[in-house]
């Protein structure tokens, strides 16, 4: 047999315990030996008993029934199979039966149907070769697979470089990725993809790329390393271990490469149908490139070293372009071009080399023809003489101990000898350049860890095995033996863990294979002893290896037709190796006279650096060498087993992970699997190595808690306890009654190979029952509801049977009726007819006689009668009218009147109290008060005029109703009714044709052209933010660089210009002049529109519009009420303004006056009683204006203790409302904290309580500084009230001796209070308090606590206040610095707390309302549509900051993008496990075996994320955005790219895991999708286009529940997955996995055509969703009604240094 005993042992005890312990029933699967399949599926067709002598089999197909006997009687029973729902898994290790051909056909399942290349074997990655570019490598995917655990996500190469580098970080060690397979399996590909993987997710530590430099090693170590074989177009002629390294904050630094057994003779012999290396064809293409022109190089056919493979060229490859890509590889190295072209010489020397034509002169010498060309270029090439060369390609020199000899060489050894420089000079080539790329890739930062990426040869065995295939297979042996022992230690370890007891197994120890090739008289001691032999050859070392060996080690054999081979049996399988050549490649010796030429070189700068200040070919031996010619160079397999021990000690000094490389077929065939080829691969890569380790112990593992999900169907009530560890051990006792078949760890359960298949099948027939019950019942209920429908439509034709019959019987019977009563009346008729005409014959004559007597009476009547009934009649309709016309006309008069006598009413009760007030005060004044009583009733009169012209307005109104009701009553003439219907025709039609409707195919267009403009300003939108984080980017860097270079420098502040108090007094009373001008000017307004008004309703006299009534008329009306009430107010604001201006001309009243009277005094006494006069007019003219302000002020008085009382009763309101929300929330954290175990409900309720008092102390600190307001406004009128005292006594003392004034008489009328300052919305600052309003305002201002309490955007009102101040007083650079400022401030703060997604919030919100702020106040109509004429008042009037409003829009977008970040930061550690992982609904989705490789629990555990945690989440964000003040609009831009990065993320997550497609999952899915939309609809959130990012999810949801059998399922299938791409499809349904039997697997033929019927759309083939994308946001203009003079700063900003204006 081909694989170890040990296999066939346990292969043994499986059969026996599942086919004789237990009994074996008919359809029993199982696999059997194939010649062409290696192994075929059969099923059992009779059951199987133990003592039987056979087993009856029959293949899949059907057709072919076996009986074999051989089984029982050599007990080598067949392998069972496994359920179908582990077909295909992730791990092999998760398969119930453990064994090669479980292992094979899982592989070609995947790889075959379901088109996955990667499968773990435990710690093993099985990587197959799909001969086909997959778009599975992207950045996208890379980004997918970082930071995932290895288990959670499918196979891939980047899953074990993931692991590589998290364990590298987690542990502190250095790590290894092993790459091994044969020629064409795919390792360079494989080592190139880590690397890549590594350079991506890492990043470089410098500003110095390595990472692109690491990844610049791989197109030139291929170009010069790689060549075409017949198994491969780009195989690796030489073993490479590549050190990456990383500094202490994991990011790369560089990287070194070792390489092994180059394969020299590849440059001087090809076999057929492969090529040299690929540098040498790439040279010969590009000779005709200008540069190359000195090379003298043409087509690769005309050398010999390029043409023996008669295959130059490689389907689907520019050489050109390769050439181009390797010296760009090198430029990026640092080799410069001088280099390269020296390197290129080297190259091109060789491939003349191998051209020169050596010929025979005799038997025993040979000649070079004279003037040779290929030699001459060489010769120049190199920089050698022509003759040196000639002479010592064809004659070598022997050295005696007195003597030197020259000997001739025949033509053979010559050219043996010519081909050995070429692989000489190749091979130090080579050296040379993996040197300096080595020295481009080091760096001076001290490497902290690495990570080798080991890309080596695989075992190979042809049929001509020579000296480099026993090098590799020795490569092998001891990597093999490495990889057994990894293994097996992590086998133990992981029971030694989980405290198992069980039995140390032994494994395939190679180590006697490794000494018959190493150990001392090895193969290879004996191959370094013969060649130090003078005249040692391979035939008489293979007769030392047969003396030595074939009696004493069983793995060494002797060819029974041969004597000089020898055969090895390794590992993987028996390998024969021919003896010819060993010793020649052993010794890799050169002439040692063709080195002393080339040392002759005459050429500087060859690029190629040698010794002594010259740059030469360094192919001279070393300095070792040549100091004692008796010491021997070191061999070639002394090298190589020194390098290979080097190797071993760096790998075990490491953590291994190991990448196994299957080449499927020997064709090269796209997805094509030929067993035999994959199993000679699995059994030399040791892939069933592990499975025979795993299989000998307990392969199958379950955690207590995936166990009890899975299996909880084979459980009763009462067995499932509180503790399910308990539980789990009871179950097991019960449905396993041998303890020896499963173990209890201390977190897992153990079994053994096929328990989990005996278990799967209990819980399928379980469910099977089921199903039956089920089944039966709806059969039962469907053949019921069946019956009854039958019955019921038995009964229903029943009864319209026997109505029909009843229905035909009445239908005859009603027959014969009519026939009777149709005989009946036809007699009837004819007798009638008979009576009638002698009838009529009578009544014509007396018709006539009739006639002319009502004709001579009607006319007698018509004469008189008719005329008297009409005179009646109209003069009844006349009376009516005039009735309702006195009717209309005395209500008018009513209202009219009612309303003057309201007037009156008011007028005389004002009289009333001015008067006896005025009496009160003085007595005598009743005639001054008579003149302003007649001022008032002119006003009264001019009032009454108006509404006069109203009155007879509508009287007219009224008659012509009363004409248009005559109208109505008396008919119109028919000619007058033609016109009427005429002209309403003519109108019907001009409407008609004004009337316009747009086709369906211009809304059409419109609507398209419009979504066309929408998707450009998108674009052009999305373009320009990429542009301005990418500005952000830079600025930052200059930020940081700008630090290191000097310390911070602080901002300049410009000096504030201090007012003067006259200059305030002057803008005081241009405030109040502007005012009362403002108010005069409206009240001419007012006029203006009275007296349109006026003429409008003087138009429309004539027309039926105004009656009254009508709705024009009442719309005049009111229009004529709200103007009136208007004028009322504007009047009393202008008498409280001139009752202002008064009061402030009372304070220089006795000044003025004393003046007035020291000038009468010396004018006379005449001069003296006019001032009298006048002074008692003007004190009359006061004292009626006290009283009014009196009036007025009691009035304002009692209208402000209203609005005291309303703002209370709406305080206690909102108080009260309060009160119940915090009711109603911890209602609802109650029952929260009731549902949580006991140790959560106690951390709740700390948090809870925590909370609460942080809420208390905030509302606290509110009350407080409400207090500290309080009083400030309290001394400040206390102060005002002093002051107005000390005023008031100071009147009273000057009064008592002021002329002209009565001592009973104060001075002032009235103690009125004064108003508070009317501040305009502005706040002043000193320049050199910049700094510090900076530093309070934004770097020191913390979301939390402080900001929470502040009114939303009040750091944005504050700097636009201060802007407003800078503005006003036409400071440009005061203007420009706070800007500035502000702007750099938000910046730092966001740089310094950038991950803080409070702070982001905030920023955000202010910046916005900062943004809105400068164009609200900006003057532009456009943006002062909302304002109100107080908000207008201040807008910006010197400077126009349109371009500043751009900056801040720029830098709202940097913001905005940095807040996504901050989301996607948070939200990307819940969304995978809550929205795929977590089972929502408990009990759905089972789980399915895991392997080795753990995935992630699908069981909420302690500190596992749910969907809970992350509408927890999204609920938290938008509480803070809102709580921010953030602007709705913003808030659902912002909503919309959480969600699409929550589908994003779930949806490339569920396109990477096999285990996650399946049919329950879907609903799971479809479940948390809805719940989502609930979470929209409950914020109200529904219309921000949320919900459609989510579509591509919801549809692959759907597309996992659909059936997937027929064409009409994929005609839906391709109709509903709109937002999918065909990729997405295609690889959902490769992935959909069933996980239960009841489920089927998709065929490959409904995939194919799905691909047919989706071939035909446009899209992008990218596989993943791009997560990093980001919607180009938008800013709304959102206006503030806010008025910026009642913003109160609060103490807690610390900016008492602003000055309210």
């Amino acid at each position: 047999s081909w694989f170890p005993q040990e296999i066939q042992d346990i292969h043994h005890v499986f059969c026996l315990t599942f086919l004789f312990c237990l009994p074996v029933s008919q359809c029993a699967r199982v696999w059997i030996p194939d010649a062409e399949e290696v192994w075929k599926s059969a099923e059992l067709t009779k059951d199987y008993k133990n003592g039987d002598a056979s087993l009856q089999l029959v293949l899949e197909d059907g057709t072919k029934i076996l009986a074999l006997n051989d089984y029982c009687v050599t007990k080598n029973l067949p392998y069972l199979r496994n359920p179908d729902i582990l077909v295909g898994e992730n791990d092999l290790t998760a398969l119930s039966y453990l064994h090669e051909p479980a292992v094979l056909h899982n592989l070609k399942v995947r790889f075959i149907d379901s088109k996955l290349i990667y499968t773990y074997c435990g710690i093993v990655l099985v990587a197959i070769n799909p001969y086909e570019t997959l778009p599975i490598y992207g950045t996208d995917i890379i980004n997918a697979y970082s930071g995932q655990n290895m288990g959670d996500m499918d196979p891939h190469i980047f899953a074990v470089a993931e692991e590589a580098y998290k364990q590298m970080a987690r542990d502190e060690r250095n790590q290894s990725i092993i790459v091994s397979g044969e020629s064409g399996a795919g390792k360079t590909v494989s080592a190139k993809y880590a690397m890549r993987y590594f350079a991506t997710v890492s990043g470089s530590a410098s500003e110095a790329n390595i990472e692109e430099k690491v990844l610049a090693s791989n197109p030139i170590m291929e170009a010069i390393g790689n060549a075409k074989t017949t198994r491969n177009d780009n195989s690796s002629r030489f073993g490479k271990y590549i050190e990456i390294g990383f500094d202490n904050r994991y990011r790369i630094i560089g990287a070194n490469m070792r390489t092994y057994l180059l394969e020299k003779s590849r440059v001087v012999f090809q076999a057929d149908e492969e090529r040299n290396y690929h540098i040498f064809y790439q040279l010969c293409a590009s000779a005709h490139l200008p540069e190359f022109k000195p090379l003298r190089l043409s087509s690769a056919n005309d050398f010999l070293y390029t043409m023996q493979g008669r295959s130059p060229v490689i389907e689907g490859v520019d050489d050109t372009k390769e050439l181009c890509t390797t010296r760009h590889a090198f430029t990026l190295l640092g080799i410069n071009e001088s280099y390269q072209m020296g390197l290129f010489q080297v190259l091109a020397a060789i491939l003349h080399l191998g051209n020169v034509e050596i010929k025979d002169r005799d038997a025993d010498s040979s000649l070079i023809p004279p003037n040779n060309r290929h030699l001459t270029a060489f010769c120049e090439l190199v920089g050698v003489t022509y003759q040196d060369m000639a002479q010592w390609l064809c004659h070598r020199k022997l050295k005696t101990a007195t003597e030197t000899y020259i000997k001739p060489l025949p033509r053979l050894q010559a050219t043996n000898a010519r081909d050995a420089l070429s692989k000489h000079i190749y091979a130090k080539l080579f050296n040379w350049i993996v040197e300096h790329v080595n020295k481009a890739l080091i760096t001076s930062i001290k490497q902290h860890s690495f990570i080798g990426v080991l890309d080596i040869y695989g075992f190979e065995t042809f049929e001509i095995n020579s000296f480099e295939q026993f090098c590799i297979n020795y490569a092998n042996e001891k990597l093999q033996q490495q990889f057994n022992m990894h293994v097996f230690k992590l086998e133990q370890e992981e029971y030694m863990k989980e405290q198992i007891p069980w039995t140390l197994i032994d494994f395939y120890d190679n180590q006697p294979c490794i000494n018959l090739i190493e150990a001392k008289m090895g193969i290879l001691d004996l191959l370094d002893e013969e060649c130090k032999m003078p005249k040692g050859s391979d035939d008489s070392w293979a007769q030392k290896l047969y003396n030595t060996h074939l009696k004493t080690c069983s793995l060494f054999e002797k060819p029974r037709m041969s004597n000089r081979a020898f055969i090895i049996q390794h590992f993987a399988d028996k390998v024969e190796y021919q003896c010819e050549g060993f010793l020649e490649k052993n010794k890799d010796t050169v002439n040692e006279e063709h080195i002393n030429v080339l040392k002759a070189s005459k050429v500087r700068c060859t690029s190629v650096p040698g010794t002594g200040g010259r740059t030469r070919l360094s192919i001279k031996p070393d300095k070792s060498r040549e100091t004692s010619s008796k010491e021997h160079k070191k061999t070639v397999g002394c090298q190589f087993r020194n390098s290979l021990q080097m190797l071993m000690e760096t790998l075990n000094a490491t953590t291994p992970h190991y990448v196994r490389c299957i080449k499927p077929n020997d064709f090269k065939l796209a997805f094509s699997f030929d067993p035999k080829r994959a199993v000679q691969q699995l059994r030399a890569c040791g892939v069933l190595e592990t499975i025979r380790i795993s299989a000998a112990g307990f392969p199958s593992r379950w955690t207590y808690q995936e166990f009890f999900s899975r299996y909880r169907v084979l459980m009763k009530q009462k067995d499932v306890l509180p503790d399910k560890k308990l539980t789990c051990r009871n179950v097991l006792e019960k449905l396993v009654q041998d303890q020896d078949k499963y173990q209890f760890g201390k977190t897992k359960i153990f079994f053994r190979a096929g328990q989990v298949a005996y278990l799967e099948k209990l819980r399928a027939d379980k469910l099977r029952a089921a199903c039956i019950r089920i089944q039966k019942t709806i059969r039962c209920w469907l053949a019921r509801k069946k019956y009854l429908r039958q019955r019921s439509a038995a009964i229903t034709i029943q009864r319209f049977t026997r109505g029909y019959q009843a229905r035909c019987l009445a239908k005859f019977l009603r027959r014969t009726q009519a026939a009777t009563i149709i005989q009946k009346y036809q007699r009837m008729y004819v007798a009638r007819k008979r009576y009638r005409q002698k009838q009529a014959a009578a009544l014509a004559m007396q018709t006539i006689l009739r006639a002319y007597m009502a004709r001579q009476q009607y006319q007698l009547l018509r004469e008189h009668k008719a005329v008297i009934i009409q005179k009646h009649i109209r003069g009844w309709l006349a009376r009516c009218w005039y009735k309702r016309c006195l009717q209309a006309i005395v209500y008018l008069q009513c209202c009219i009147r009612r309303m003057r006598a309201k007037r009156e009413l008011k007028k005389l009760k004002i009289e009333a109290r001015s008067v006896e007030h005025f009496k009160k005060l003085n007595k005598g004044m009743e005639n001054k008060i008579m003149q302003l009583q007649r001022k008032v009733d002119e006003q009264v009169r001019y009032r009454a005029t108006l509404f006069s012209v109203s009155l007879h307005h509508s009287i007219g109104l009224s008659v012509y109703n009363s004409v248009y009701f005559c109208f109505t009553i008396y008919p119109i003439r028919p000619e007058q009714g033609k016109s009427v219907s005429q002209r309403e025709a003519s109108y019907s039609g001009d409407a008609s044709s004004l009337c316009f409707v747009p086709s369906e195919k211009m809304a059409r267009a419109i609507v398209e052209e419009t979504q066309q403009l929408e998707t450009d300003l998108n674009e052009e939108r999305s373009r320009y933010q990429n542009l301005l984080t990418e500005h952000l980017r830079l600025e930052e860097k200059y930020d940081d660089l700008k630090e290191d270079i000097a310390p911070d420098k602080s901002f300049y502040h410009s000096n504030h210009v201090i007012a003067s108090e006259g200059l305030i007094c002057l803008l005081l009373l241009n405030t109040f002049t502007s005012q009362r001008q403002e108010l005069e000017s409206e009240n001419k307004k007012l006029k203006h529109d009275l007296a349109e008004m006026r003429q409008s309703l003087l138009g429309d006299a004539a027309s039926n519009t105004g009656a009254p009534g009508s709705p024009a008329y009442k719309v005049l009306l009111d229009q004529l009420n709200a103007s009136c009430e208007e004028l009322e107010v504007r009047k009393e604001e202008v008498l409280i303004l001139r009752s202002q201006l008064v009061s402030q001309k009372e304070a220089m009243h006795h000044k003025v006056g004393t003046a007035i009277f020291f000038l009468a005094d010396q004018k006379g006494y005449g001069q003296k009683a006019a001032w009298h006069s006048l002074n008692e007019d003007g004190e009359l003219w006061l004292v009626n204006q006290g009283l009014k302000e009196t009036i007025r002020l009691l009035e304002h008085q009692l209208q402000t203790q209203r609005r005291g009382y309303d703002s209370e009763l709406e305080a206690l309101r909102g108080e009260l409302q309060n009160v119940k929300e915090e009711n109603n929330r911890q209602q609802q954290l109650l029952a929260q904290n009731l549902q949580l175990p006991p140790e959560a409900r106690i951390e709740a309720s700390l948090q809870h309580e925590i909370t609460r008092l942080t809420n208390e102390n905030l509302d606290l600190m509110e009350q407080l500084e409400k207090q500290d307001r309080t009083i400030r406004k309290l001394k400040k009128q206390l102060k005002v009230y002093s002051k107005r005292i000390g005023e008031m006594g100071a009147g009273q003392t000057e009064g008592q001796t002021s002329p002209g004034q009565m001592v009973d008489e104060p001075i002032h009328p009235v103690n009125i209070p004064r108003r508070e300052k009317d501040f305009q919305g502005m706040l002043e600052y000193k320049k050199e308090d910049e700094l510090k309003l900076v530093k309070n305002l934004i770097l020191e201002l913390k979301p939390r606590g402080v900001a929470v309490n502040l009114i939303p955007g009040l750091p944005a009102y504050v700097l636009f206040m201060c802007l407003r101040h800078a503005d006003y007083v036409n400071d440009d650079q005061k203007v420009r610095t706070l800007l500035t400022s502000t702007i750099n401030s938000i910046k730092k703060i966001l740089k310094k707390r950038g991950d803080d997604f409070e702070t982001v919030s905030f920023w955000l919100s202010n910046t916005c309302r900062f943004l809105h702020c400068l164009k609200q106040y900006s003057g532009d109509e456009a943006f002062m549509k909302h304002n109100t004429q107080r908000q207008n008042e201040h807008c910006l009037s010197n400077f126009d900051l349109a371009e500043y409003r751009q900056v801040i829009s720029d830098l709202a977008i940097q913001i905005y993008q940095q807040l996504i970040k901050c989301m996607e930061n948070i939200l990307q550690p819940m969304i995978v496990s809550g929205m795929l992982e977590h089972e929502t609904i408990q009990g759905v989705s089972g789980v399915k075996p895991t392997g080795l490789r753990k995935r992630t629990s699908s069981i909420a555990d302690e500190g596992t994320y749910t969907l809970d945690s992350i509408l927890r989440q999204l609920s938290a964000f938008h509480s803070t955005m809102c709580q921010h003040g953030t602007d709705p609009e913003l808030i659902k831009q912002v909503v919309k790219q959480q969600f699409y990065i929550i589908g994003a993320v779930t949806l490339n997550n569920l396109l990477l895991r096999k285990d996650m497609c399946s049919w329950s999952k879907g609903m799971q899915i479809r479940y948390n999708v809805s719940q989502l939309e609930e979470w929209l609809r409950d914020k109200g959130l529904m219309t921000c286009g949320a919900k459609e990012t989510l579509e591509p999810l919801i549809q692959a949801a759907q597309l996992l529940q659909v059936k997937k059998k027929t064409d009409e399922d994929a005609e839906a299938i391709c109709s509903m997955c709109q937002a999918l791409t065909t990729a997405q499809i295609v690889k959902v349904l490769n992935l959909y996995t069933p996980v239960n039997e009841f489920e089927e697997r998709v065929s490959v033929a409904f995939i194919r055509t799905i691909q047919t019927r989706l071939r035909d759309r446009c899209e992008s083939p990218q596989l993943l969703m791009d997560t990093k994308m980001i919607y180009p946001v938008t800013f709304p203009f959102n206006p503030s009604s806010l008025a910026l003079e009642t913003i109160q700063i609060p103490s807690s900003l610390n900016l008492g240094f602003l000055t309210r204006v």
